[in-house]
């Protein structure tokens, strides 16, 4: 599998779909994720986001050094992700299939179906100092010196599992 990006300057054209290992009979399904093997990066923290409120949103921010992959493990919901010249809206529905999202990528996640559940893979421990809270401060680093406007929430899908 090909390692992850290690430039800050990674776009959206480096976030892609993997494929988790399934193992399905009359008894369900069962989905393996491995380090370095489904997920292209050693995995240092997982985490899940649930329970989240009708209408809140979730991530708003960039990571300066943090690869990540999602998958939503029930429900749905709508990412919008910028490298602040381009966006694009992506919709994670799949328990089977990851997103991989590389550092330096912001992430807005909203949309959220009731019951939804989605787990992060990342390859860093946490540290808040490592990310970028503001668009204006990701802005300057990703070196744009004219104005983008935030992310458009109506942004047409574009890069779905189907």
């Amino acid at each position: 599998m090909n390692s992850p990006t290690d430039h800050a300057d990674a776009g959206i054209e480096t976030i892609k779909w993997l494929d988790f290992m399934d193992n399905t009979d009359e008894r369900g399904r069962l989905t393996a994720v491995e380090s370095g093997i489904t997920v292209p990066f050693p995995i240092r923290r997982v985490f899940y986001v649930h329970q989240v409120q009708p209408g809140e949103d979730r991530g708003g921010h960039a990571h300066r050094d943090t690869d990540q992959v999602l998958t939503a493990l029930g429900g749905s919901l709508e990412l919008v992700v910028s490298d602040a010249r381009r966006h694009r809206r992506i919709r994670l529905d799949h328990p089977g299939k990851g997103l991989y999202l590389p550092r330096m990528v912001w992430v807005r996640m909203y949309d959220f179906s009731p019951g939804c559940a989605f787990l992060v893979f990342a390859s860093t421990h946490y540290e808040r100092s490592r990310s970028i809270r503001t668009w204006a401060e990701y802005l300057l680093e990703r070196g744009v010196a004219f104005f983008v406007e935030p992310v458009p929430a109506d942004l047409e899908p574009s890069f779905n599992t189907q």
